[in-house]
């Protein structure tokens, strides 16, 4: 079947972003993730930031109902945590692959950067929700991010 909204995709996918793993508290005792690349800042007083939701989501329904998140910049060479939480089905978080942050929401190790967040809303926005947290705690360590250009991961080589 053909993507009809491949053109758009195309065009939006023309701004390079990072990419992070959202991550919230499961009501079942574990830890829900996410690879996204809808991560931005909103404010600096009070501390804000966003990412988007796609309703289609595997944990969709948990991260609407919880009531903290964290999200983690990947690292260069995270790529494969990045695969691993892309895909539509649940990916569990180990306890020894996360750093809790003070909300209780997961923060990956190795990470770039980190965000602990108070979910301060939620906005409907097509077939997304927007999730704006209020940042309870951050973090960040020297290194390469990884980046996300044209539908792939970017390796420094000029994408057509």
């Amino acid at each position: 079947m053909s993507d009809q909204h491949r053109p758009l995709k195309d065009a939006f996918g023309r701004f390079g972003t990072g990419i992070g793993v959202a991550a919230c508290p499961d009501p079942n005792g574990g830890y829900a993730a996410l690879t996204i690349n809808s991560f931005t800042s909103v404010s600096l007083t009070p501390p804000l930031v966003l990412w988007c939701i796609e309703r289609r989501a595997s944990a969709f329904e948990i991260f609407m109902a919880a009531d903290v998140y964290a999200v983690s910049i990947l690292k260069a060479d995270q790529r494969a945590l990045s695969d691993r939480f892309a895909g539509r089905g649940p990916r569990p978080l180990a306890a020894d692959e996360i750093d809790l942050g003070p909300t209780g929401a997961p923060l990956l190790k190795g990470r770039l950067a980190g965000f602990d967040c108070r979910i301060s809303a939620r906005h409907d926005a097509g077939d997304h929700v927007i999730l704006i947290g209020e940042v309870a705690a951050y973090d960040s360590a020297p290194g390469d991010p990884l980046i996300y250009f044209a539908s792939k991961y970017y390796e420094g080589v000029e994408t057509q």
